[in-house]
Protein backbone atom coordinates (compact mmCIF):
# COMPACT_ATOMS: atom_id res chain seq x y z
CA UNK A 1 0.00 0.00 0.00
CA UNK A 2 1.46 3.40 -0.96
CA UNK A 3 1.98 6.15 1.56
CA UNK A 4 -0.19 9.27 1.32
CA UNK A 5 2.72 11.40 0.09
CA UNK A 6 3.72 8.82 -2.53
CA UNK A 7 0.16 8.51 -3.86
CA UNK A 8 -0.18 12.29 -4.06
CA UNK A 9 3.12 12.63 -5.93
CA UNK A 10 2.13 10.00 -8.50
CA UNK A 11 -1.28 11.60 -8.96
CA UNK A 12 0.26 15.05 -9.35
CA UNK A 13 2.44 13.77 -12.21
CA UNK A 14 -0.60 12.30 -13.94
CA UNK A 15 -2.64 15.47 -13.45
CA UNK A 16 0.17 17.66 -14.73
CA UNK A 17 0.51 15.46 -17.81
CA UNK A 18 -3.26 15.87 -18.38
CA UNK A 19 -2.91 19.66 -18.31
CA UNK A 20 -4.33 20.29 -14.85
CA UNK A 21 -2.85 23.46 -13.32
CA UNK A 22 -1.53 23.40 -9.76
CA UNK A 23 -1.46 19.63 -10.01
CA UNK A 24 0.25 18.98 -6.66
CA UNK A 25 -2.24 21.12 -4.74
CA UNK A 26 -5.20 19.51 -6.50
CA UNK A 27 -3.85 16.00 -5.87
CA UNK A 28 -3.59 16.87 -2.18
CA UNK A 29 -7.14 18.22 -2.15
CA UNK A 30 -8.43 15.07 -3.81
CA UNK A 31 -6.65 12.91 -1.24
CA UNK A 32 -8.12 14.97 1.59
CA UNK A 33 -11.56 14.53 0.04
CA UNK A 34 -11.18 10.76 -0.26
CA UNK A 35 -9.93 10.43 3.31
CA UNK A 36 -12.63 12.73 4.67
CA UNK A 37 -9.96 14.93 6.25
CA UNK A 38 -8.53 18.39 5.66
CA UNK A 39 -5.23 19.21 3.96
CA UNK A 40 -3.54 19.78 7.32
CA UNK A 41 -4.19 16.15 8.25
CA UNK A 42 -2.86 14.96 4.89
CA UNK A 43 0.37 16.90 5.37
CA UNK A 44 0.79 15.71 8.96
CA UNK A 45 0.24 12.06 8.01
CA UNK A 46 2.24 11.99 4.78
CA UNK A 47 3.92 8.70 5.69
CA UNK A 48 0.71 6.88 6.59
CA UNK A 49 -0.35 4.08 4.28
CA UNK A 50 -3.45 4.49 2.12
CA UNK A 51 -5.77 1.51 2.54
CA UNK A 52 -6.80 -0.33 -0.66
CA UNK A 53 -10.37 0.99 -0.71
CA UNK A 54 -9.24 4.61 -0.33
CA UNK A 55 -6.47 4.08 -2.91
CA UNK A 56 -9.01 2.81 -5.44
CA UNK A 57 -11.33 5.73 -4.76
CA UNK A 58 -8.41 8.15 -5.04
CA UNK A 59 -7.45 6.74 -8.44
CA UNK A 60 -11.08 7.15 -9.54
CA UNK A 61 -11.32 10.84 -8.60
CA UNK A 62 -7.90 11.53 -10.12
CA UNK A 63 -9.17 10.06 -13.41
CA UNK A 64 -12.20 12.33 -13.26
CA UNK A 65 -10.00 15.35 -12.68
CA UNK A 66 -7.71 14.32 -15.57
CA UNK A 67 -10.81 14.28 -17.80
CA UNK A 68 -11.46 17.92 -16.87
CA UNK A 69 -14.16 17.58 -14.23
CA UNK A 70 -13.66 20.53 -11.87
CA UNK A 71 -12.25 19.77 -8.45
CA UNK A 72 -15.26 21.47 -6.85
CA UNK A 73 -17.71 19.17 -8.65
CA UNK A 74 -15.73 16.17 -7.41
CA UNK A 75 -15.55 17.29 -3.79
CA UNK A 76 -19.01 18.87 -3.96
CA UNK A 77 -18.04 22.12 -2.26
CA UNK A 78 -16.50 25.54 -2.86
CA UNK A 79 -15.59 28.28 -0.40
CA UNK A 80 -16.97 31.76 -1.08
CA UNK A 81 -16.49 34.80 1.16
CA UNK A 82 -15.40 32.52 3.99
CA UNK A 83 -18.46 30.26 3.76
CA UNK A 84 -18.68 26.74 2.35
CA UNK A 85 -21.22 26.10 -0.40
CA UNK A 86 -22.44 22.90 -1.96
CA UNK A 87 -21.90 22.94 -5.72
CA UNK A 88 -22.61 20.53 -8.54
CA UNK A 89 -23.15 20.46 -12.30
CA UNK A 90 -26.48 22.30 -11.96
CA UNK A 91 -24.82 25.49 -10.67
CA UNK A 92 -21.82 27.65 -11.47
CA UNK A 93 -18.81 27.36 -9.20
CA UNK A 94 -18.58 30.63 -7.21
CA UNK A 95 -15.59 32.74 -8.29
CA UNK A 96 -13.38 35.01 -6.18
CA UNK A 97 -14.17 38.01 -8.39
CA UNK A 98 -17.84 37.75 -7.43
CA UNK A 99 -16.84 38.53 -3.85
CA UNK A 100 -16.42 42.12 -5.07
CA UNK A 101 -20.17 42.21 -5.66
CA UNK A 102 -20.68 41.25 -2.01
CA UNK A 103 -18.27 43.95 -0.82
CA UNK A 104 -19.93 46.59 -2.99
CA UNK A 105 -23.41 45.63 -1.83
CA UNK A 106 -22.42 45.70 1.85
CA UNK A 107 -21.05 49.22 1.48
CA UNK A 108 -24.31 50.39 -0.10
CA UNK A 109 -26.60 48.86 2.52
CA UNK A 110 -24.39 50.06 5.37
CA UNK A 111 -26.06 53.44 5.19
CA UNK A 112 -29.61 52.09 5.26
CA UNK A 113 -31.73 52.76 8.32
CA UNK A 114 -33.86 49.62 8.08
CA UNK A 115 -33.43 45.97 7.19
CA UNK A 116 -32.85 45.69 3.44
CA UNK A 117 -35.00 43.55 1.18
CA UNK A 118 -32.78 41.86 -1.42
CA UNK A 119 -33.43 40.11 -4.72
CA UNK A 120 -30.80 37.81 -6.25
CA UNK A 121 -31.50 37.12 -9.93
CA UNK A 122 -29.93 33.91 -11.24
CA UNK A 123 -29.04 32.72 -7.77
CA UNK A 124 -27.42 29.40 -8.76
CA UNK A 125 -25.86 27.97 -5.60
CA UNK A 126 -27.39 30.83 -3.63
CA UNK A 127 -23.95 32.09 -2.66
CA UNK A 128 -24.71 35.80 -3.19
CA UNK A 129 -28.04 35.97 -1.37
CA UNK A 130 -26.87 33.72 1.46
CA UNK A 131 -23.59 35.55 1.94
CA UNK A 132 -25.29 38.94 2.03
CA UNK A 133 -27.78 37.85 4.67
CA UNK A 134 -25.01 36.17 6.65
CA UNK A 135 -22.96 39.38 6.61
CA UNK A 136 -25.87 41.67 7.45
CA UNK A 137 -25.81 40.76 11.11
CA UNK A 138 -26.89 44.28 12.04
CA UNK A 139 -30.15 43.57 10.16
CA UNK A 140 -31.36 40.20 11.47
CA UNK A 141 -34.78 40.82 9.93
CA UNK A 142 -33.40 41.37 6.42
CA UNK A 143 -34.78 38.98 3.81
CA UNK A 144 -34.02 37.88 0.27
CA UNK A 145 -35.83 36.52 -2.77
CA UNK A 146 -33.61 34.17 -4.79
CA UNK A 147 -34.64 33.66 -8.41
CA UNK A 148 -33.39 31.07 -10.89
CA UNK A 149 -34.75 29.60 -14.11
CA UNK A 150 -33.40 26.19 -13.08
CA UNK A 151 -35.39 24.14 -10.55
CA UNK A 152 -32.32 21.95 -9.99
CA UNK A 153 -30.20 24.99 -9.14
CA UNK A 154 -32.82 26.17 -6.65
CA UNK A 155 -32.66 22.82 -4.86
CA UNK A 156 -28.91 23.32 -4.39
CA UNK A 157 -29.52 26.87 -3.16
CA UNK A 158 -32.13 25.67 -0.68
CA UNK A 159 -29.69 23.16 0.79
CA UNK A 160 -27.06 25.87 1.09
CA UNK A 161 -29.51 28.14 2.86
CA UNK A 162 -30.29 25.30 5.25
CA UNK A 163 -26.56 24.70 5.80
CA UNK A 164 -26.13 28.31 6.92
CA UNK A 165 -29.40 28.49 8.88
CA UNK A 166 -30.91 31.09 6.55
CA UNK A 167 -33.65 29.09 4.84
CA UNK A 168 -36.33 30.92 6.83
CA UNK A 169 -35.20 34.28 5.47
CA UNK A 170 -34.97 33.43 1.78
CA UNK A 171 -37.83 32.84 -0.64
CA UNK A 172 -36.84 30.74 -3.64
CA UNK A 173 -38.66 31.40 -6.91
CA UNK A 174 -38.34 29.46 -10.16
CA UNK A 175 -38.50 32.22 -12.75
CA UNK A 176 -36.92 33.48 -15.94
CA UNK A 177 -35.65 36.81 -14.58
CA UNK A 178 -38.67 38.60 -13.04
CA UNK A 179 -41.41 36.78 -14.97
CA UNK A 180 -42.95 35.07 -11.93
CA UNK A 181 -42.81 38.17 -9.72
CA UNK A 182 -45.78 40.53 -9.74
CA UNK A 183 -44.89 44.14 -10.40
CA UNK A 184 -45.60 46.32 -7.41
CA UNK A 185 -46.30 43.36 -5.09
CA UNK A 186 -43.04 43.87 -3.28
CA UNK A 187 -40.20 46.23 -4.09
CA UNK A 188 -36.59 45.64 -3.17
CA UNK A 189 -33.92 47.87 -1.70
CA UNK A 190 -31.23 45.97 -3.58
CA UNK A 191 -31.20 43.75 -6.65
CA UNK A 192 -28.03 41.77 -7.31
CA UNK A 193 -27.07 39.42 -10.11
CA UNK A 194 -24.21 37.43 -11.54
CA UNK A 195 -25.92 36.88 -14.89
CA UNK A 196 -24.69 34.78 -17.82
CA UNK A 197 -22.42 37.13 -19.76
CA UNK A 198 -19.97 35.06 -21.83
CA UNK A 199 -20.36 35.70 -25.56
CA UNK A 200 -21.45 32.61 -27.48
CA UNK A 201 -18.46 33.02 -29.76
CA UNK A 202 -16.13 32.83 -26.76
CA UNK A 203 -17.50 29.60 -25.28
CA UNK A 204 -15.16 27.30 -27.21
CA UNK A 205 -12.16 29.25 -25.95
CA UNK A 206 -12.99 28.72 -22.29
CA UNK A 207 -11.13 26.27 -20.08
CA UNK A 208 -12.47 22.75 -20.56
CA UNK A 209 -13.50 22.68 -16.90
CA UNK A 210 -15.89 25.57 -17.61
CA UNK A 211 -16.85 24.81 -21.22
CA UNK A 212 -17.59 21.11 -20.78
CA UNK A 213 -18.90 20.91 -17.22
CA UNK A 214 -20.54 24.10 -15.97
CA UNK A 215 -24.20 24.76 -16.96
CA UNK A 216 -24.32 26.56 -20.31
CA UNK A 217 -27.47 28.49 -19.37
CA UNK A 218 -25.55 30.13 -16.52
CA UNK A 219 -22.60 31.03 -18.75
CA UNK A 220 -23.89 32.67 -21.91
CA UNK A 221 -26.84 34.66 -23.18
CA UNK A 222 -26.86 35.67 -26.82
CA UNK A 223 -24.15 36.37 -29.35
CA UNK A 224 -22.46 39.03 -27.21
CA UNK A 225 -23.44 37.44 -23.90
CA UNK A 226 -25.51 40.43 -22.78
CA UNK A 227 -29.11 39.45 -23.51
CA UNK A 228 -29.93 38.84 -19.85
CA UNK A 229 -28.16 42.07 -18.86
CA UNK A 230 -30.34 43.97 -21.33
CA UNK A 231 -33.47 42.41 -19.84
CA UNK A 232 -32.41 43.22 -16.31
CA UNK A 233 -31.60 46.83 -17.16
CA UNK A 234 -35.12 47.16 -18.57
CA UNK A 235 -37.08 45.14 -16.03
CA UNK A 236 -35.32 45.70 -12.69
CA UNK A 237 -36.55 49.29 -12.30
CA UNK A 238 -40.12 48.16 -11.64
CA UNK A 239 -39.01 45.96 -8.74
CA UNK A 240 -36.85 48.52 -6.94
CA UNK A 241 -37.86 51.04 -4.31
CA UNK A 242 -37.09 54.71 -5.04
CA UNK A 243 -33.32 55.19 -4.86
CA UNK A 244 -32.88 51.42 -4.76
CA UNK A 245 -29.69 49.86 -6.07
CA UNK A 246 -28.95 47.32 -8.79
CA UNK A 247 -25.56 45.57 -8.86
CA UNK A 248 -24.40 43.04 -11.41
CA UNK A 249 -21.23 41.39 -12.65
CA UNK A 250 -19.88 41.69 -16.20
CA UNK A 251 -17.11 40.17 -18.31
CA UNK A 252 -13.57 41.46 -18.66
CA UNK A 253 -14.20 43.33 -21.94
CA UNK A 254 -17.78 44.52 -21.47
CA UNK A 255 -17.44 47.72 -19.46
CA UNK A 256 -17.87 50.20 -22.31
CA UNK A 257 -20.62 48.23 -24.01
CA UNK A 258 -22.63 47.89 -20.79
CA UNK A 259 -22.12 51.59 -20.04
CA UNK A 260 -23.71 52.36 -23.40
CA UNK A 261 -26.71 50.14 -22.59
CA UNK A 262 -27.62 52.06 -19.42
CA UNK A 263 -30.66 54.31 -19.81
CA UNK A 264 -29.79 57.44 -17.81
CA UNK A 265 -33.49 58.28 -17.53
CA UNK A 266 -33.90 55.17 -15.38
CA UNK A 267 -30.50 54.69 -13.81
CA UNK A 268 -27.70 56.68 -12.25
CA UNK A 269 -24.38 54.92 -12.85
CA UNK A 270 -22.51 55.04 -9.56
CA UNK A 271 -19.46 53.16 -10.77
CA UNK A 272 -18.13 50.15 -12.62
CA UNK A 273 -15.87 48.73 -9.94
CA UNK A 274 -12.64 47.01 -11.05
CA UNK A 275 -11.56 43.69 -9.59
CA UNK A 276 -8.11 43.02 -8.12
CA UNK A 277 -6.68 42.74 -11.63
CA UNK A 278 -8.04 46.16 -12.56
CA UNK A 279 -10.72 44.67 -14.82
CA UNK A 280 -14.13 46.43 -14.80
CA UNK A 281 -16.28 43.87 -13.01
CA UNK A 282 -19.22 45.14 -10.90
CA UNK A 283 -21.72 47.65 -12.26
CA UNK A 284 -23.41 49.70 -9.52
CA UNK A 285 -26.61 51.56 -10.41
CA UNK A 286 -29.14 53.61 -8.47
CA UNK A 287 -32.75 53.94 -9.57
CA UNK A 288 -33.48 57.50 -10.68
Amino acid sequence: MPAIAEAILEAALELRHAGVPEARREAGSLMAHVLGRDRTFVLAHADDAVDPEAAERFQEVVRLRMQGKPLQYITGFQEFYGLEFEVGPDVLIPRPETELLIETALKLVDGMSGAPLICDVGTGSGCIAITLLHELRQFPSSRATAIDVSAAALEVARRNAQRHSLNGRIEFVESDCFEQLRKGAEQFDLIVSNPPYVAETAIEGLQREVRDFEPRVALTSGADGLNVVRRLLTEAVAFLKPQGHFLFEIGFDQGEKVDALIDRRRWELLDIHPDLQGIPRIVALRKV
